[in-house]
């Protein structure tokens, strides 16, 4: 029996036969968008807030008085800062072009300028009656009910326009002052403070370095430096007094 060859295969015959079905398109990725970073650069970004500018108060009226009471030496730059806005809103980088060195020194501006935005003044910071740089310090003794009040009453340091007594200034004109105190039956005290003529009061004048962070002393080198150099001195020391004979 002859066997006759089929002229197609299997799968040919049914790739003929049954229609290829359709592939859906597959649309291409794309990128996800970048979240925009708020430290970008580009024009629509937000600008840094300008510094803030404190207003001038009574004890410290320009740019020359505040950087004589932080002291430091940098009332010499006073003429660096042609305005009080300008002393409050240079860089550190504009400081160091303006030749406010070192760069401790820098530092040291930056924290007063900060504490002066945030009202943290030094001594004498608060008083708003200021003539030529000097303000008046009297006693306020607030009159008792009866005589056992009388020995309990607190008496308090107010500062009043120059050549007044608390007795004649309202309540609005006088202005309680931190750092000062009463002792004895009338006596104030605190820094910067000298008796006037009269006998009624103190004054407080401007002063160089009033505000002023006084820096530590090193003592033998410091702590890194202080058994290197106390061992130094004794040996130095017997050497002295083996030369001597002792």
């Amino acid at each position: 029996m002859v066997r006759i060859k089929p002229l197609l295969q299997p799968q040919q015959l049914r790739a003929i036969l049954i229609p290829p079905t359709p592939r859906a398109s597959i649309p291409p990725l794309r990128a996800a968008p970048t979240p925009s970073s708020p430290y970008s650069s580009s024009s629509t970004s937000p600008r840094a807030p300008a510094p803030l500018i404190p207003s001038p108060t009574p004890f410290i009226p320009d740019v020359q008085t505040f950087l004589t009471v932080i002291g430091r030496g940098l009332n010499q730059h006073a003429s660096k800062f042609p305005t009080w806005e300008s002393l409050f809103s240079l860089t550190t980088d504009q400081l160091r072009e303006l030749g406010v060195e070192p760069a401790r020194t820098r530092r040291y501006l930056l924290q007063w300028r900060l504490r002066f935005r945030q009202g943290q003044y030094g001594v004498g910071g608060e008083m708003q009656h200021v003539n030529d740089g000097a303000a008046d310090l009297v006693i306020l003794e607030p009159e008792p009910a009866t005589a056992a009040a009388a020995l309990r009453a607190r008496k308090y340091v107010v500062n009043v326009p120059a050549g007044r007594s608390a007795k004649d200034c309202s309540v609005d004109e006088m202005t309680r002052v931190r750092g000062y105190k009463v002792r004895g039956a009338r006596t104030i005290v605190g820094p910067y403070a000298l008796p006037l003529k009269n006998g009624h009061g103190v004054r407080v004048t401007i002063t160089e370095g009033m505000w002023e962070d006084r820096r530590g002393h090193k003592v033998d080198g410091g702590e890194r430096r202080r058994t290197e150099v106390r061992y130094k001195k004794r040996i130095a020391e017997r050497r002295e007094m083996r030369e001597r004979g002792l």
